[in-house]
């Protein structure tokens, strides 16, 4: 469902694959009325499998809902006029240009703001501008190694690992929401646009550095970088009789009830188990401890047990083990519904909860150029010269010219 909490706001929508995508879907589900503007090759994401049908992937339908589709060519001058125009009442213009293509597509901040002084302009890109880095590519891949990432996941051996999601064009596309929305609050109240930018790898490594930046937060004599207690090797799901489960004791309280139900009441009553600054060096030495424990019963004993004494657990589930989770069925995560194009389809709803807000249904992920003619009429753009636009290609849309005159 679409809350209402942005209702009235018209974000123009120039990026691609996932970081502001995924981005603008939450501004989509908060009410916004996104506007994607697509090549039109489209957005590169959609040709990411499985599909059903060509440019209707998968992972393009999980990060472009609550959107309308319009294709331009901006090599062509009226692409970029009807990009302008689309520009000169928006409220957020978010894109993913690195600063010499912006430049020359005339969408740099500066020009922008000439028309529009009360747009709030959001740039994620790789680098920030000021770096010797900001005309570089960047995907995923790229920042997971770049900020440590990778090195935090190694191996036991030592071998950089991805981890297996697209963790940093999801957690910046998280950060350029926040941003985007606290744009507007001032905007607000001081009744001017603005520039925010999210560059991926500042962003992931501040990401990263909450912990992470350990003893040299007091200079690198106090110690090197690493929070002790997540880089442990003994911090890991626990094996039982019949799984895996993870298990975190962490106050003192818990630790003292696992360990004493366990039949060690005397390690429970040790002074560096019982105060928390020394039990943090020594950590790994109970985590240790926990492995050998669990692997004594089976998960449903454990969970009956670990929920007596109130320590938080959770059994090792699958991606698949997801689907059948009661909590997640009773709250509706997974639903299926019937798009317009691609048939019965599993989708995962918007997470945000909201109250005495008004709400709607979702918008499905649109195929490429769907609402091209409906957001050029509504810019402004008459009939003929749109029709002009989509024989000469510099817009298209998957419902032919004839329409422009109905």
């Amino acid at each position: 469902m679409v809350s209402s909490l942005l209702s009235g706001i018209k974000v123009v929508d120039l990026t691609s694959v996932v970081l502001g995508p995924y981005a603008t879907q939450m501004l989509g589900d908060l009410g916004a009325d996104v506007i994607k503007v697509e090549p039109p090759a489209g957005d590169v994401f959609r040709a990411a499998e499985p599909s059903r049908n060509v440019g209707m992937g998968a992972q393009f339908l999980g990060c472009n809902r609550n959107k309308r589709s319009v294709v331009l060519d901006l090599k062509s001058d009226a692409g970029r006029e009807a990009l302008m125009r689309l520009l000169a009442d928006a409220d957020v213009f978010i894109h993913n240009l690195r600063p010499a293509p912006a430049d020359r597509l005339g969408v740099s901040y500066e020009a922008v703001r000439q028309l529009n002084p009360q747009l709030v302009y959001c740039a994620t890109v790789g680098f920030g501008k000021d770096g010797p880095y900001s005309d570089r590519p960047a995907y995923d891949d790229i920042i997971q190694a770049m900020s440590g990432l990778a090195s935090l996941n190694a191996t036991p051996e030592g071998e950089p690992r991805f981890v297996p999601t697209i963790l940093c064009d999801k957690i910046v596309g998280i950060m350029a929401t926040q941003l985007v929305l606290a744009a507007l609050v001032n905007r607000q109240t001081t009744g001017k646009g603005c520039f925010v930018g999210t560059p991926m790898f500042e962003s992931l490594v501040s990401f990263l550095m909450v912990e992470h930046l350990s003893a040299r937060t007091f200079g690198p004599d106090a110690g090197g970088t690493g929070y002790e207690r997540v880089l442990t090797p003994e911090r890991r799901p626990y094996r039982t009789l019949d799984g895996y489960m993870a298990v975190l004791p962490y106050t003192t309280d818990q630790w003292t009830r696992f360990l004493t139900f366990t039949g060690q009441s005397a390690l429970a009553r040790l002074d560096w188990v019982r105060d928390p600054v020394k039990r943090s060096k020594r950590i790994g030495e109970l985590y240790r401890v926990l492995s050998e424990t669990m692997s004594g019963r089976s998960c449903d004993e454990w969970e009956t047990v670990l929920a007596e004494l109130d320590i938080p657990f959770a059994r090792v589930n699958s991606l698949d083990d997801l689907f059948a989770d009661e909590h997640l069925r009773a709250v509706g995560l997974f639903q299926e519904v019937n798009h317009p194009t691609e048939g019965r389809v599993t989708s995962v709803r918007s997470p945000f909860e909201t109250k005495d807000v008004a709400q709607t249904e979702d918008r499905f992920a649109p195929v490429l150029g769907f609402h091209t003619i409906e957001v050029l009429r509504e810019a402004g753009i008459s009939p003929d010269r749109i029709e002009e636009m989509l024989a000469t290609g510099a817009a298209v849309s998957p419902h032919g010219q004839h329409e422009t005159s109905n």
